[in-house]
């Protein structure tokens, strides 16, 4: 016999491989085959086994459910595809919300420097308060494409900590030059991770708004950490030149 239930919390192969192998396990399962984009898995099993059974087989980051059942003599319209630019509304939300508080702080005049300074201090902030909210799932997904937090797990769970104190030498100018270097250094690392999964085209789930905006990894990160690191080579440069 064979079942096809739901399963939140995969974000990445990774997570797949996890709950196939998990499942696997029973005795009475045969064969499983798990579908990352519908959030779907199919079990093969010898005898019927209790649903409850297969959700305590799970690790806890899953979560198991049986599919709902659809009325055959019902005309139910067809599931509608999310698109990339939906997906990551929250991002643009937030970005539009950065960009319009760091010009009215540097309206009357308007300081481009001051203004740089600013949206870089807000955008630490807001994402680190994000990823803070889950300080728990972050590091696993940070870890899937940054470099640093893959070969030093402890990382992962320091970066958005890292991020607070960049936010907060932004926004009160303490040691501009230092926190632009530091900038520079942890954005690199993070945006040649963003760059290789990309041209991998690999599907995960992006951390840069934590674990509880479920954001695909798209060149929408790539542009994000990019305009960052523009920023802080810019201001690096005119800080030197004083």
């Amino acid at each position: 016999m064979t079942h096809t239930y739901q399963v939140t919390g995969m974000t990445c192969n990774n997570c797949k491989k996890s709950v196939e192998d998990a499942l696997t396990q029973l005795d009475k399962v045969s064969n499983v085959e798990v579908n990352l984009a519908a959030g779907e898995v199919t079990i093969s099993m010898n005898s019927h086994i209790k649903t409850e059974e297969l959700r305590r087989t799970l690790p806890d980051k899953y979560t198991l459910s049986e599919r709902e059942q659809k009325n055959v003599f019902r005309s139910v319209a067809p599931k509608e595809e999310i698109s990339e630019l939906k997906q990551l509304l929250p991002l643009f939300l937030i970005l539009g919300y950065i960009t319009i508080a760091s010009v009215l702080l540097n309206v009357n005049p308007f300081d481009s420097n001051g203004f740089m300074l600013d949206f870089m201090g807000l955008f630490y902030i807001v994402f680190s308060f994000f990823k803070l909210l889950d300080l728990k799932g972050f590091p696993k997904s940070f870890r899937m494409y940054d470099p640093l937090a893959k070969a030093i797990p402890a990382y992962g769970w320091i970066y958005p900590f890292i991020e607070v104190g960049l936010g907060l030498m932004f926004l009160v100018r303490f040691q501009i030059p230092y926190a632009l270097v530091l900038t520079i250094i942890v954005l690199g690392i993070t945006t040649f991770g963003v760059t290789k999964t990309l041209l991998d085209k690999k599907a995960i789930q992006c951390a840069c708004l934590g674990t509880v905006l479920k954001l695909p990894m798209t060149k929408a990160t790539f542009i994000e950490n990019s305009i960052m690191l523009i920023m802080a080579i810019i201001m690096l440069i005119n800080t030197i030149q004083l």
